[in-house]
Formats: C-alpha cells, sequence, structure tokens
C-alpha cells in the first residue's frame, strides 16, 4: 500500500496553520508529514485510520497527531451520494516540529505541553467531554491573528496536556524510538522487547538480564505498563502484523510467523482480541476504504 507524503507549507510568517473544512467528504488519502496535526471534527462520521489503528469517529471526534504518522479519515459510504444533508465541517490546524522547541525543552512550565506532543507520535484522541468545552476556542482561532493566535494554541495546548480523558490509538511499535533510548531499567526492558519481538522472546532471560528474578520482574513491569509481559509483546507483534497486512505483499500465515507467532490460530485468536477483526478483515477494510477514497475525490 502507498502512502503519500504530504508537504505542509506555513504561509507567511505564521508559525503553524489553522484552516475551516466544510466539503462533502474528507478526500485526503493515506498520507503522513512532518508536522504535528489538531483535527477537531464537528460534523462528520465514518472511520478514522491512525498508523495500525481503526475505529469510528463522530461530531465532536479530537485527536492530535505526531510527525510522520500515518492516517486518514474515511466517511461511511452516506456521504458520496450527493445528499447535501451529509457534509464535513472540521478544523485542522498543522504545526512543525519545532514549535516552541527551545521553550519545551528548558522551561519546566511547557513540561505538560512537552509530555503531550510526545504522546502524540502514538496519535492522542479525547474524549468528546473535553473536545465540548475546546470546541469553542478551537474556532476562535480561525478568527484570531498574530500574538493572541499563538497564545490561544497553547492555552488548548496546556489543557489537552492536562487533561486524563484521553487514549493513545497506535500501537506500542510505534511509539519506541531506539535512537534514543537511556538508561534506565525500562527503557532497557523497551529495548530488548523492541529488538526481539519478532522472535522467540522468554520472560526468564529478559529478567535475568536486568538482574531480577521472574516473579519481580512480571510485578515491575505490570506496574509500569498496566499489562503483563505477554499481553505487552503480543501488542507488539500484532502492530507489526497490521504494519505487514496494509503492505499487502505477504499472506496472513506468512505475516503470522513474520510477526513472532508460532502458529496460526494462536495469531488469528490474538489478533481479534486486540483489533475486533481478523487478519483478512483488517486488510479488507483498510483497502476497501483507501480505494472508495482514491476512486471518489480528488486530492485536495
Amino acid at each position: 500500500m502507498k502512502i503519500m507524503h504530504e508537504q505542509v507549507s506555513f504561509r507567511g510568517t505564521n508559525s503553524f496553520n489553522i484552516k475551516w473544512d466544510d466539503f462533502p467528504h474528507f478526500t485526503f488519502p493515506w498520507h503522513f508529514h512532518t508536522e504535528y496535526e489538531l483535527v477537531y471534527v464537528i460534523k462528520s462520521f465514518g472511520k478514522r485510520f491512525v498508523a495500525d489503528h481503526v475505529e469510528d469517529f463522530h461530531d465532536g471526534d479530537l485527536v492530535l497527531l505526531g510527525p510522520n504518522l500515518p492516517h486518514f479519515w474515511k466517511n461511511d459510504e452516506v456521504f458520496f451520494q450527493n445528499d447535501p444533508h451529509y457534509h464535513v465541517n472540521a478544523i485542522v490546524i498543522h504545526f512543525p516540529a519545532t514549535f516552541f522547541k527551545d521553550q519545551l525543552e528548558n522551561y519546566p512550565e511547557f513540561l505538560p505541553i512537552r509530555d503531550l506532543l510526545s504522546r502524540a507520535s502514538r496519535g492522542v484522541s479525547f474524549q468528546k467531554q473535553l473536545a465540548n468545552r475546546l470546541g469553542p476556542k478551537l474556532k476562535k482561532l480561525l478568527s484570531t491573528k498574530g500574538l493572541k493566535r499563538t497564545l490561544l494554541l497553547l492555552e488548548i495546548l496546556g489543557k489537552m496536556a492536562k487533561t486524563r480523558q484521553y487514549k493513545l490509538l497506535a500501537s506500542e511499535s510505534y511509539r519506541l524510538n531506539l535512537d534514543n533510548w537511556s538508561t534506565s531499567r525500562l527503557d532497557k526492558i523497551m529495548h530488548i522487547i523492541n529488538a526481539n519481538y519478532r522472535q522467540a522472546i522468554k520472560l526468564e532471560q529478559i529478567a535475568s538480564h536486568i538482574g531480577m528474578n521472574t516473579t519481580a520482574f512480571c510485578r515491575y513491569f505490570k506496574e509500569k505498563t498496566g499489562k503483563s509481559f505477554i499481553e505487552f509483546v503480543n501488542e507488539m507483534r500484532i502492530g507489526y502484523a497490521c504494519k505487514l497486512l496494509l503492505e499487502g505483499t505477504q499472506s496472513v500465515s506468512q505475516i503470522c510467523f513474520e510477526s513472532g507467532f508460532n502458529n496460526l490460530s494462536n495469531f488469528n485468536r490474538c489478533f481479534k482480541k486486540i483489533t475486533s477483526l481478523s487478519p483478512v478483515q483488517y486488510r479488507n477494510q483498510f483497502h476497501q476504504a483507501h480505494n472508495h477514497i482514491q476512486s471518489n475525490s480528488p486530492i485536495q
């Protein structure tokens, strides 16, 4: 599956872009860009694809995406039947990866926003209650200019940073960055898992490598991640399997073994438990949505 690299340009001396979308249906296909993207859907519904995550979206959908995270929004079929009652209203904001970079790295009052942008590497979806509270401020951004506009965006990001009303979208394997792993115990564990999850990986070996017995390791890992070791590894394997399924170059059986599982029935069972779809349904759903959006609308 080819992915489009969208080139985002910033007009004049603006530090970020904001646009009001009012059209029959979402038009961009599967794509990524090097900028952060904040999408607030005021009116529309369908399916949202972010990396290896797929779920329904509705009015009030609010999502923050990090740089280089593949995504697209696919409207339901009714939006493609020229019915004027069904159309898209949304606010879309792009801002560069260097946005307030020095302040985010050096000033403590920016720490919550820095953490928010770090979480955005997996995509962050916010609960509708928060979206409703932030909606008027996001709409106000459309008419605000200059410094007031930038300060208002920072205020919005600050409120998003402090809420617990969110969930991460892409799987754990999209979040990890081995180029910047530190020497903490948890980072060492993540590094070992990420380097080995596509092959046989034994809990005892990892525990021994970091100087813990298996019981202490399991307790520590669950405390830090909220998941058991097996659950975490399987999620990473399924995340990788999702990538391979979207590429469409291997059979389900080949992907099963390539992603670290040693039998097909266990792979299918884990895949459905995590994604609520079978591997074939997952691939077909993505391809049908992507092909439909390409055949029914031009790229804008």
